[in-house]
Parts: C-alpha cells; sequence; structure tokens
C-alpha cells in the first residue's frame, strides 16, 4: 500500500513539475519574443528588415529601415488587391518615408480568415453586407487599433504619445477615415487610396456589383450615421491642428461611386476650410487608376505622392 501511495505521489509531483517547467518556458518564450521585437525597433545603422509578428491579436508586418527618424506609419489593406498585408508592402513599401511602416492584416483575412475562406466572406456578405462584412472587417479594425499603437509603444517602436502615421486602401481607406473621426488614436497625418466613403458607399459599391438591393435595417441605418465620413467632417477637423488628410481617388475606379466620393470632398474641403486647415487637406484624381492597385498605375507615381505626404507632415 505504501508503494502505491509513494508511486502516486512520484507521479504527482512529476506533473508539477512538467507544468511549472511548461510555463517557465512559455513565459521565456515570450520574453525572448519581445525582447527580439524590442532589438529590431529600437535603431540600429544596419540594413533594412522586415518583421512578421503580432501587435495584441493583430497580425503585423513590420517593415524598418536602417534610419528611422519619425514616428511609425501604419497601413491596412482593403478587400481587392492589394488584399494582405504583405501584398500591400510589396506594392508600397515606402521606403523614401524614414519611419517603420506598420501594415495590418484586417479582421477575416489572412491569418484570421474564417473558415470557409473566401466562400465564407461570399456567404457573409449575401446575407448581410453591413452586419458580417463591414462591420466586423471595418469597425474591427478601428477597434483594434488603439491596442496596435500599445503594442508598438510597449516594444519600443515608438514613444509614448507620439503620433501615428495612418494609411487605408478601400476598406481599408474606411477604417482610416472613421479611425480620424473616432480619435481613439493620435494621428498626425493619413492617406487614403479610392476609400469606401462609409457603409453607405460600400453597399452601393455591393449593389453595383452584384446587381442586388441591400434590404436596410434600423441596425444598418444607425451604422451607416457613425461611419459615413460626409457627415462626419466636423469630427475629423476639429481644428487648425486637424490630421492633414490626402485623398487619392482613380479615375478609372468603376467600383467607388462618384456621388460618394464627391459628397466626401466637398464635405472635408468645406470643413477644413472652416477651421483654417486649408493646406492639410488635399483631393487627388490620378488618371488610369482603377480600382485596384495591379496593372493600373505606376505604382512608383503613387509611391512618391504617399511618401511626399508623409515626409511634409511627421
Amino acid at each position: 500500500m505504501n508503494s502505491a501511495c509513494e508511486l502516486r505521489r512520484a507521479v504527482v509531483l512529476m506533473m508539477i513539475q512538467f507544468l511549472l517547467l511548461a510555463a517557465q518556458g512559455a513565459v521565456a518564450a515570450s520574453t525572448e519574443s519581445v525582447t527580439a521585437l524590442q532589438d529590431e525597433c529600437i535603431v540600429k545603422a544596419r540594413e533594412l528588415r522586415v518583421v512578421s509578428t503580432r501587435l495584441g491579436n493583430v497580425p503585423a508586418t513590420l517593415r524598418i529601415p536602417s534610419k528611422v527618424s519619425m514616428p511609425p506609419v501604419v497601413l491596412w489593406h482593403g478587400f481587392g488587391s492589394p488584399a494582405s498585408e504583405t501584398e500591400l508592402m510589396s506594392r508600397l513599401p515606402l521606403d523614401e518615408v524614414p519611419a517603420i511602416k506598420v501594415y495590418l492584416g484586417l479582421p477575416l483575412f489572412g491569418a484570421r480568415a474564417a473558415a470557409g475562406g473566401t466562400d465564407e466572406l461570399v456567404r457573409r456578405q449575401k446575407e448581410d453586407v453591413a452586419r458580417l462584412i463591414f462591420e466586423p472587417v471595418v469597425w474591427g479594425a478601428v477597434n483594434e487599433l488603439p491596442s496596435v499603437v500599445s503594442a508598438l509603444e510597449h516594444h519600443g517602436c515608438m514613444k509614448s504619445g507620439d503620433k501615428i502615421g495612418l494609411f487605408g486602401f478601400s476598406a481599408g481607406g474606411a477604417a482610416t477615415l472613421i479611425s480620424l473621426a473616432e480619435h481613439k488614436v493620435r494621428v498626425s497625418s493619413a492617406v487614403v487610396l479610392n476609400p469606401s466613403t462609409g457603409l453607405t458607399g460600400s453597399i452601393h459599391a455591393f449593389e453595383h456589383a452584384t446587381g442586388r438591393a441591400y434590404a436596410w435595417t434600423d441596425a444598418s441605418r444607425r451604422l451607416a450615421s457613425r461611419s459615413d465620413i460626409a457627415g462626419r467632417a466636423a469630427d475629423i477637423a476639429r481644428d487648425r491642428q486637424a490630421p492633414a488628410l490626402l485623398v487619392i481617388t482613380g479615375a478609372a475606379d468603376n467600383t467607388i461611386a462618384a456621388q460618394d466620393l464627391d459628397g466626401l470632398k466637398n464635405a472635408l474641403s468645406a470643413r477644413y476650410s472652416s477651421v483654417g486647415a486649408t493646406d492639410r487637406f488635399e483631393y487627388v484624381v490620378m488618371a488610369g487608376l482603377s480600382h485596384n492597385l495591379v496593372g493600373s498605375v505606376s505604382e512608383q507615381d503613387l509611391q512618391a505622392q504617399l511618401a511626399a505626404w508623409f515626409n511634409r507632415f511627421k
């Protein structure tokens, strides 16, 4: 009997030791991960490097130049090409900007794609593009941006209280514009490329692409009121030091409705003018630029415009 008890006691002790070692290993791995990212973000005179990581729970690819002299620029991709953080980085590396570029994956894309992949996105879109696509993806990105900034500060990739640069393409453009209106993070300058102008603009694009009318609900109307940027221009430009905002649209973009873009342009122009910040807002139409970047316009020309804006308004 005593031998059996001693055997059970020994097994229990071994289990406890194993769990303790596993826990210590997890802590060590976490510490090593944090240390590695801190080492990468601390400025060192060496070559450009690219780091894939998570900031909070958000998949991110960091493009870190050899010399950093300004706060990070955070970039969101869209639903079409580029439709991932790595593809966006390959098309717009922005190496002329001496900042850490932080390319974020949108919710429901890439590493966070729902089971079923593209088929599941299509199903969600057909069922309710507002509730099942726009809200979790666009508003989801807006809501998780503060945790991304906190992680960048924690890892030494930026100083606490610094203003970031912000970029968004298509749906990522909507997330950028809403983030400017929500003021959950401090932003010095922003660029949106072929942006959705909010939920209403996304619904118009959905109806145009599918030929199907969207069935509005009270909930989706409330979401549109919170997300449609033409109606929230005053929230973006509250004073003379409003975030410097560059809107770039393609002359050959057949996805975003012209009336939605006109409404966005007119509302923002009027608001920036009313607070004496006309020099901090610009609206550019690029010839030959379609909605997606593939095969439309010189990416070098586009990148030059983006780099000039972020370098001007640090």
